[in-house]
């Protein structure tokens, strides 16, 4: 495996920023009780990390320390502006739907720790590869947990009912205790698969 495409698995499965690296919950919890969310998110969270990686690679070395993290901020802070103001422009009921959680992936730790930890120390191609993996990773785990959760409290997938008519929903899949739930089955299933190594 070529270093491309280890440092993309690494983001996409072994460094999981929901599953493996538990980050980034209030979103994950907050928006995924409809798929359509969780792809919107998954998408946004992409744009916002993929450009925001490549920007910090090629300024990162000239940005003096003490100033580094406001300066990431700004950058990350601009990208969620172009998402949010293009969502509010084109999709107005995602918009709604996702509400003050798309302004919340400015703060969000996975984005400004890989800038921080990652970006900052590497090329624009190694930065953008793993921004790519990352972001794909948090919105294969978004997804993931839309799925179940929209399937079992609404009978639904993308709004098409699935489950039939007879299906009674379950309502607690679509409230926070769902949320937590479905999450920690997924985080059960995914280190049963490829157990945390020690050390």
């Amino acid at each position: 495996m070529n270093n491309t495409t280890e440092i993309f698995v690494n983001g996409l499965w072994r460094d999981n920023p929901v599953f493996r690296q538990i980050l980034g919950l209030c979103i994950t919890l907050a928006i995924t009780n409809r798929v359509v969310n969780g792809v919107t998110m998954g998408v946004a969270v992409f744009f916002v990390l993929v450009a925001s990686s490549f920007i910090v690679s090629v300024i990162g070395e000239y940005v003096p320390r003490r100033v580094r993290i406001p300066v990431y901020m700004l950058i990350i802070a601009t990208f969620v502006t172009l998402v949010y103001m293009f969502l509010r422009a084109y999709f107005t009921g995602l918009s709604q739907a996702l509400g003050a959680y798309v302004g919340l992936i400015i703060t969000n730790c996975i984005i400004l720790g890989r800038l921080e930890s990652f970006s900052s120390e590497n090329g624009p191609w190694e930065s953008v590869v793993d921004a790519a993996g990352i972001s794909a990773g948090f919105a294969a785990a978004l997804i993931a947990m839309s799925v179940v959760r929209e399937l079992l409290g609404f009978g639904t997938l993308f709004g098409i009912n699935v489950l039939g008519s007879g299906w009674t929903p379950w309502v607690s899949m679509i409230l926070a205790p769902g949320g937590f739930l479905v999450l920690g089955l997924l985080v059960w299933i995914e280190r049963s698969i490829s157990p945390v190594e020690e050390g």
